[in-house]
């Protein structure tokens, strides 16, 4: 990681829904890009930056690319832990790492990666000053 990288870190709980389960009894494949974006707007609230914040400056992040690794199924009423890291450098793209744990066993893990873009005109732009200075803040 070079000197103009950031790398922040959270991690919330979420309870397994019924409705999160397939046929089988596991959660639903899918599911689990839900559960990165809760673990990504959570980090994101932590620092002070809330992804409606950044809406309301004029910017979107939306999804360029993602990946998830099924490790081990995750069932009804397990209470997960989403750790979510967020690496980010002044640029139009930011990633976030993800992996999921039911007690100390690792469900799953992953990546998202975002581009931010200006709400009006949709084109890719760096991230909003108020952003970097927030990562910076917190990152000393």
């Amino acid at each position: 990681m070079n000197s103009n990288t950031i790398e922040l870190q959270n991690t919330t709980q979420i309870r397994v829904r019924y409705a999160d389960t397939d046929k089988m009894g596991f959660v639903y494949n899918g599911t689990y890009l839900s559960y990165f974006e809760v673990g990504r707007t959570e980090l994101m609230r932590s620092f002070g930056m809330p992804y409606i914040e950044l809406e309301r400056e004029g910017f979107f992040l939306p999804l360029i690319e993602s990946y998830v690794k099924y490790i081990n199924p995750a069932q009804y009423d397990d209470l997960l832990s989403v750790q979510a890291v967020l690496i980010a450098n002044y640029s139009p793209r930011i990633r976030f790492d993800y992996k999921i744990f039911c007690k100390d066993i690792i469900i799953s893990n992953g990546f998202t990666l975002h581009a931010f873009i200006n709400s009006q005109s949709k084109k890719a732009v760096r991230p909003p000053k108020a952003f970097w200075e927030k990562l910076n803040k917190i990152s000393k």
